[in-house]
């Protein structure tokens, strides 16, 4: 394993294990926790450091484990919207080469949509809905999402609501009790961050 691979690992284990960590104190899904913002941060900004050096770090670079862990690191880099649609890029031309599982380039490609307001091609980002389950965004395409999604290696989207559905009720993951003042507070939180404008 190269020592960039170990790098990235070891950036992926620290976000896995703060994530853990404020499931089992109950704060992880009270907002955007401080702690877990900080970390996504600081791994944002060690894997642009290897972006910049190196390029995509993609499977010929890192190897599997070390290709998923970057996309991990991006995903989760909820606040820094620049920086996601850049790997994005970067990760559909990997993609496009055989360097990357086509599943990476789908979900951060759902993430960006949904954060800027749009509808989500292949059903992997999710939210409550106003019945309080945890269900997928806003679809482009409700009637084609299951092709879309075997596209990319990805199962139907039925077994994966009802895996996200058992996984938030393990992890003490609930629907806020005010739905609206929360979609609120996460549209601001949009705004500020850079996801929205305030016109949108």
């Amino acid at each position: 394993m190269t020592d960039l691979a170990v790098r990235l690992l070891a950036l992926a284990d620290e976000d896995i294990a703060v994530r853990n960590r404020l499931i089992d104190s109950g704060e992880l899904f009270d907002g955007y926790h401080p702690h877990m913002a900080a970390v996504h941060s600081n791994n944002a900004d060690a894997l642009t450091a290897i972006i910049d050096a190196h390029g995509w770090p993609g499977r010929t670079l890192v190897g599997e484990k070390g290709a998923e862990a970057a996309w991990l690191i991006v995903q989760h880099a909820i606040g820094r919207p620049d920086f996601q649609r850049r790997c994005l890029t970067l990760i559909e031309a990997s993609t496009a080469a055989g360097d990357m599982p086509g599943f990476c380039a789908a979900y951060l490609s759902d993430r960006i949509a949904s954060f800027e307001g749009r509808p989500q091609r292949y059903g992997t980002d999710f939210d409550w809905d106003d019945n309080g389950e945890l269900s997928p965004s806003a679809l482009e395409d409700a009637a084609r999402v299951d092709e879309y999604r075997a596209q990319v290696g990805l199962g139907p989207l039925a077994e994966r609501v009802q895996q996200m559905r058992q996984q938030a009720a393990a992890e003490g993951d609930r629907a806020p009790e005010d739905l609206p003042a929360w979609r609120r507070k996460r549209r601001e939180w949009a705004k500020a961050t850079g996801w929205i404008q305030d016109d949108d």
